[in-house]
């Protein structure tokens, strides 16, 4: 009996992979060739193996989701909003807590912001899974960053010609006020935007299948904000139906603790670590 094998691919976007040069277009407005801006190593051949895997085992795929990080200039997260208590700039990769934003080492350069800005890193801590971090502009919406890697694209294009099915887009990022690395809830959920909430109905959506089989960027951020969320509320339970392609998915660079944390965390609660490989042995037993 053909099973219900539902491909969950978190932001496989054109910001958060290691191009080589010929896979970057150039600027034409500037002439120069555009980069990628947050380019976690080792992206691209992920990209590319989980091309390859869409490819070769399209038959055994019932559905597949992909969630894009989708991001306004102005952010919480982003340099823009914020300044040194000199008036300098931030730069990306710092981080800010609430401490240091109370003493004036960093504000918002928007100051009415500030009580917001407070409000928001005082629950963020107080739950204890991140420190606010500064991060270069990323997937902002319209730009070419933005867009999924061609050859994930490509493929998962075929599935849909194919398929005569659709691939559901999931977009997750765009309230400027909160961190949303998770596609099934932001960091602090806003209470005025109901986007920023659990997202329930995804979440049952996915607990349909029979397999969840997971990939994307980066490990250490949202696939493993994005899988813990789904394995805590599933509403089946089981664990056990989550795989992870762990030759798929690359840590930030600096993070690789975070990664690993993350993959025997999710082992440790019954969720299936394999490789492409075997993912796709799965899927062609499934076609």
């Amino acid at each position: 009996m053909k099973r219900n094998i539902q491909l969950l691919i978190i932001d496989p976007q054109n910001d958060f992979c290691d191009l080589p040069a010929d896979w970057r277009p150039n600027d034409p407005v500037t002439g120069k060739p555009i980069a990628p801006a947050l380019p976690v190593a080792g992206a691209h051949a992920d990209m590319l193996r989980l091309a390859d895997l869409i490819q070769k085992g399209s038959a055994g795929i019932s559905g597949i989701t992909v969630t894009l990080d989708s991001h306004h200039r102005f952010d919480i997260a982003h340099p823009m909003f914020w300044k040194t208590g000199s008036g300098g700039e931030v730069t990306p990769f710092t981080p800010i807590t609430a401490a240091q934003v109370r003493c004036g080492e960093y504000l918002p350069r928007d100051t009415t912001a500030l009580p917001r800005a407070l409000a928001y890193l005082d629950a963020l801590e107080e739950r204890g899974r991140y420190t606010l971090m500064v991060w270069p502009v990323h997937c902002e919406i319209g730009s070419w960053g933005h867009n999924v890697h061609a050859a994930v694209k490509a493929t998962y294009n075929g599935w849909e010609e194919a398929r005569l099915a659709m691939v559901r887009k999931v977009g997750k990022g765009s309230n400027p006020w909160t961190e949303h690395y998770s596609a099934m809830q932001a960091e602090v959920p806003d209470s005025e935007d109901p986007d920023t909430e659990l997202n329930t109905r995804l979440i049952a959506s996915l607990d349909e299948a029979d397999l969840i089989v997971i990939a994307g960027e980066a490990s250490s951020h949202c696939v493993k904000a994005t899988t813990e969320h789904i394995v805590e509320h599933l509403p089946s339970g089981n664990a056990a139906k989550v795989v992870l392609v762990t030759d798929c998915m690359s840590p930030v660079g600096s993070f690789e603790a975070q990664h690993a944390a993350f993959l025997e965390d999710m082992a440790r609660r019954g969720v299936a670590l394999n490789t492409a490989a075997q993912v796709l042995a799965t899927l062609n037993d499934n076609a």
